[in-house]
């Protein structure tokens, strides 16, 4: 499986050593070079620093033949335009975006991209502690 992760923060790294250590061809796009000090020593994939909006440099980094793109910037718009880049310019199988805002993140998840909102997951999995701890079951 090849993977384009855009952001090499404290997820994008993880993901990409994750990836990478299963034995599977990883790029990393990150704006800052000293980002690429966040992956493993034993990191064999490729680091292109800039921007991940830069049409010219996700070509660069192999997004025409990448199995998944995975956009895990700090901001939700990157990663939602990255991700709208991905589906509709180069048609990535499988685009994964990180989107703290749920209401967005809820939107856009019915058009074609897979998010993840940490905000929604983290809320989700207090309420459910919660109720845990009150004896009652979570109410949907």
């Amino acid at each position: 499986m090849t993977l384009l992760i855009i952001g090499c923060g404290r997820v994008g790294s993880a993901l990409a050593n994750l990836y990478n250590h299963n034995g599977h061809e990883v790029t990393v796009i990150d704006e800052l070079a000293e980002a690429a000090a966040n992956l493993a020593p034993e990191f064999d994939g490729a680091f292109f620093r800039g921007a991940g909006l830069d049409v010219d440099l996700l070509k660069e980094a192999g997004i025409e033949d990448v199995d998944v793109c995975i956009a895990v910037t700090d901001g939700d718009n990157t990663n939602l335009v990255v991700a709208q880049i991905a589906r509709q310019q180069f048609e990535v199988p499988c685009i994964v975006a990180r989107v703290y805002d749920p209401y967005r993140a809820k939107f856009y998840s019915g058009h074609g991209i897979n998010v993840v909102s940490p905000v929604a997951l983290t809320v989700d999995l207090m309420h459910e502690a919660v109720c845990e701890f009150r004896g009652e079951a979570t109410i949907e």
